[in-house]
Parts: structure tokens; sequence; C-alpha cells
């Protein structure tokens, strides 16, 4: 009972962390989709071709994937508080770069810098408790990919491109401030061996203003590549793959193929490829009603009739709404892209918004579905499905126009339904039975 624990906090500060965490994820998201409606000027600008130009995103969803698992274990040794400070600070010069660019390969350098520091709240951000307040948290790392490129739409259209590296500089320097002064240490040493331990009255200093080594525990190698290992676990790696695939299709394509096909079909500007995006986020906060308190009050249910907990299986039979309406949304958005002449209209965006719903309901309900099962090491687990699923997202700017290329819109329905049948809902489906 030490008021430095963080269970012991008010209600109140509780919240006021969760937001500032949940926003830094959110951050890094979004700063990886900052420059999506922007792939045009950016390839003008730089010379290179538009699809070259989309790499820039690739690069920092792949980063995103790998730096947690560095990051983690200096949390989990020095603290959140410090590591989120050095993030926001390095992520604010690295935008100050990206702006100040004169070539591709530097705007690539800095963009890569960028994407390294600001990644750590995805290392740390899985260690919550209930689907309601992990739905905070996914939401806010969800819509940064959408919102990022419709709020920045205006920005690159109205001022220059550059103006939205220069805007993600602010942010961080405004969340470095704000987490300075109202972001306490979050980590707290429990059930250790007391040589290992710091003392009461360590622990008892303030935790806005003081920065100490909390775990006293030497750091090994094995410490980086812990989350790595629960690819041995068929209760981690199994909804870790579901949730890549979808998140590939239901996610990624879209938000990667309408800054690429939009401007060339329709003869769309920044502005315009922005205010697309607005079918995510619409689709995505749907989907986190479902995905979030709908889970909770599904476990809830369970729970009453049975008179003990159900097991953490129980909350995938959600799964399969979430994997049908990817489908339907994925189908409906190239076939329509496909049918489409040089004239816009709206129902590939009705697609986008159903896929979206999809994905977010798959979001909450598969990684709150792991962490379940291995509650005393979230963090870690929360580290591994992220990087299976920025490895995924990495891939598919490079292979996806060329699939549509070489063969159609609608052929490219058909294997997105394919993969998402055999990667996520067999998969699922099988867990299940063996549970």
């Amino acid at each position: 009972m030490d008021d430095a624990d963080p269970y012991n906090w008010p209600k109140r500060k509780k919240a006021i962390n969760l937001a500032l965490i949940a926003f830094h994820a959110m951050m890094a998201t979004f700063t990886a989709a900052a420059i999506q409606s922007a792939f045009v000027p950016i390839a003008l600008d730089l010379h290179v071709s538009v699809q070259r130009a989309t790499y820039l995103t690739a690069l920092v969803i792949a980063i995103l994937g790998g730096a947690p698992l560095f990051w983690r274990p200096l949390a989990n040794r020095y603290g959140r508080r410090p590591i989120f400070l050095v993030s926001l600070l390095c992520s604010l010069v690295g935008n100050i770069g990206c702006a100040k660019s004169p070539s591709y390969g530097t705007m690539g350098l800095c963009r890569a810098i960028t994407a390294f520091f600001i990644s750590p709240a995805a290392a740390i951000g899985t260690a919550r408790e209930l689907a309601t307040y992990m739905g905070i948290w996914t939401i806010m790392a969800t819509c940064g990919v959408p919102i990022a490129p419709f709020i920045f739409g205006f920005v690159a259209e109205r001022l220059s491109y550059r103006w939205i590296y220069w805007v993600l500089a602010m942010v961080n320097g405004v969340q470095f401030i704000l987490y300075f002064l109202f972001g306490p240490e979050t980590l707290c040493v429990r059930d250790t061996d007391d040589a290992r331990k710091p003392t009461h009255t360590d622990l008892a200093k303030p935790l806005y203003f003081s920065f100490h080594r909390i775990d006293l525990r030497p750091l090994t190698i094995s410490d980086f590549l812990r989350p790595l290992s629960y690819v041995t676990k068929r209760r981690i790696w199994v909804p870790a793959m579901s949730y890549a695939m979808v998140f590939l299709w239901a996610s990624i394509m879209p938000t990667i193929l309408i800054p690429q096909i939009f401007p060339e079909k329709f003869g769309f500007k920044p502005q315009q490829v922005g205010l697309q995006f607005l079918s995510v986020i619409l689709g995505s906060v749907i989907g986190e009603q479902m995905g979030g308190r709908m889970s909770d009050w599904w476990m809830w249910r369970r729970h009453r009739a049975l008179g003990k907990a159900p097991p953490p299986e129980y909350r995938l039979w959600l799964s399969y709404s979430g994997f049908v309406l990817s489908i339907v949304g994925t189908v409906v958005f190239l076939v329509q892209v496909g049918n489409a002449g040089t004239k816009w209209n709206i129902t590939p965006l009705v697609g986008v918004t159903i896929a979206s719903v999809g994905n977010q309901l798959i979001t909450t309900v598969l990684i709150t579905y792991a962490v379940d099962c291995y509650r005393p090491d979230a963090a870690a687990v929360g580290v591994f499905i992220v990087f299976v699923r920025q490895v995924w997202g990495f891939i598919g700017p490079f292979w996806l126009p060329n699939l549509i290329a070489a063969t159609s819109f609608n052929t490219t329905a058909g294997i997105a339904a394919a993969f998402i049948v055999v990667f996520s809902i067999i998969p699922i489906a099988l867990l299940q039975a063996v549970a």
C-alpha cells in the first residue's frame, strides 16, 4: 500500500496518465500517416515516383514494429517517464530534420529517426486492464492513421507539405511539456528480492521531478528479445497473425491506395485526398463501440451466467463479426474503385468504412484476448503483436499496387478475402477448438 504504486492512484490521476500515453501511441501512427495526402507534392518536389514517395510511410511502419523491442527493457529498468521524455524531444528534432531535408534520402533518414524515437508508447501502452481501457489505447493508435492525412491534406494544399513536419515538431514540443508537468512515473517494482528493489524512501520521492533507476536488475540480451519468444505461444501468435492480416487489408491497403489512385483517377488535390479518410475515422469509432465496451459486457454477461470468469477464448466469438465486416468492406472498396470511371462517387468509401469497423473490432478483441492470457507480461505481448502487425504493414505498400496492376481490382478483392479466411478466421476457429 504505497502511494508510489499506480494501482493506488486516484482515478483522475490514472485517467490523465492514460490520456497522455494513448495520445503518444496515436502520435506514432499519426506521424507515419502524416504525409499520405501529400504523396504527389512530395514526389514532384523530391523528383521521385509517387510509389517511391509512399516508401517514406512504409519505412516508418517498419521501424514502429521493431523499435519497441529496444525501448521496452529500458522502460522496465529506468521507468516510463524518462523514456517518454527522451522520445518526444528526439522526435521533435527528427521532424525538424524532415522539414529541412533537401533530398529524398535525407528525408528518409530523418523519418527513420523520428519513427525510432516516437515508438515507445507501443511498447508500454498494452499494459492495461479491461477491454474498455485497452480500447482507448487501441482506437487512439488506429485513428492516428486516418486523422493525420485528413488534417494535413489542408496543410499541404494551403501551405506546403513541409509544414506537416513543422506541425508534428510543435505537437511533440507540447507533448513534452505536458508529460513533464503531468505525467508521473508509472513503473513500480513489486515482489522482488530486497537487494534489487529500491527502498521505500526512493519510491516515495516526487514522481514528477526525479529520475533514477527503478529496477536494479542488470539488462541482458534476452530482455530485448523476450517479446519474440511468444512466437511459440499459440494463444499469442495466432491472434497476432490473424490481426496482422486484417490490418493489412482493411487498414493499410485502403490508406495507401487512396493517396496513389484517387489523384490520378479523379484528379484530387491533397485536401480532397485527406477528406476521404473521414470514412476510416467513422468506421474506427463505430468499431470501437463493439470491440471495447461491448467486449467487456460480453465477458461480464458470461461471468454472471456461469458464476465464474469465463475462459479468455469466449471473447473471441466477437471477432467473427469483425472478420466478416473486414472482408465485405475490403471487397466493396476494391470492386467499386475498379468500376469507377473518372468521376468520383462515394461507394468505395462505404467499403472503407465497413472495413474500418471490422479492423477496429478485431484490434481491440484480439489484443485484449492476448493480454488476458498473459497479463503479468502484457507489455511484451503488445510488443510482439505490434511487431507482427507492422511487418505486414511494411510489406503491403511494396506489393499491393503491383498486385493490382498485374491482375485487377476484382481479382485482388478475391485474394484479400481468401487471405483473411485462411490466415485469420480458420486459425482463430482452431484456437477456440483446442482451448
